[in-house]
């Protein structure tokens, strides 16, 4: 499947979402939504690297550059003026916890690439966040119906636990691919590992596999 296909499709089915609510349409049954290897949990653990960076909407700004034909820096007002979408999705951590109907909202990743119109060349994204932090993901994996730059939880900004005042969230992946405190997102022609890749952490994180270390 062509990444333009990828594309107009996730849109289609953002647009289908909307119409119904914001409901889940899950591709697996709801007794099969917990991956090998992990225990549900009611709780929100709160898992970062100790640093929690205090930005305020008046300060924070978002940079998305590299293989873009429009590359942009958005103020927080600019960033909300971006299509917002609501999604109910699982959370699963390499830790072994998941959370189901974990409750975002924000800008619909796939509205954030249509702004900035990623090359042709663009086949990786690495993300940047206030804390320092770094995480790589495959562009055509954000391409998806779910992922998020997430801006509130449960109909609410998010808190600072929970990496305000936006976060990345991608659920069909171990949540650590979801950078919080996001600050900068680049896209690439080549990969380049983040912070627990260079650890020792899988590249591709897919918990249906397990798939946690390299």
């Amino acid at each position: 499947m062509s990444r333009e296909t990828r594309y107009i499709q996730s849109k289609e089915r953002w647009a289908e979402k909307k119409k119904a609510g914001g409901a889940r349409k899950l591709d697996i049954p709801s007794e099969h939504r917990l991956p090998p290897g992990q225990r549900l949990t009611d709780g929100f653990p709160v898992l970062d690297l100790g640093r929690r960076p205090e930005v305020s909407t008046e300060v924070w700004e978002l940079v998305v550059n590299g293989e873009v034909e429009i590359p942009r820096t958005f103020k927080w007002e600019q960033f909300m003026e971006l299509p917002q979408a609501e999604d109910v999705s699982d959370m699963h951590c390499v830790t072994t916890w998941s959370k189901y109907d974990c409750r975002w909202g924000g800008v619909p990743f796939v509205d954030l690439y249509e702004a900035v119109r990623p090359t042709a060349s663009a086949r990786h994204v690495f993300f940047t966040a206030y804390d320092d932090y770094t995480v790589n993901v495959p562009l055509d994996k954000l391409l998806d119906d779910d992922v998020l730059i997430a801006t509130h939880f449960d109909g609410k900004p998010l808190t600072l636990d929970h990496g305000a005042p936006a976060r990345i969230i991608v659920p069909k992946l171990y949540a650590w691919k979801g950078a919080k405190f996001v600050r900068q997102i680049t896209f690439m022609k080549e990969d380049k590992l983040g912070f627990w890749e260079i650890r020792g952490y899988s590249n591709t994180a897919d918990p249906w596999t397990e798939d946690r270390f390299a």
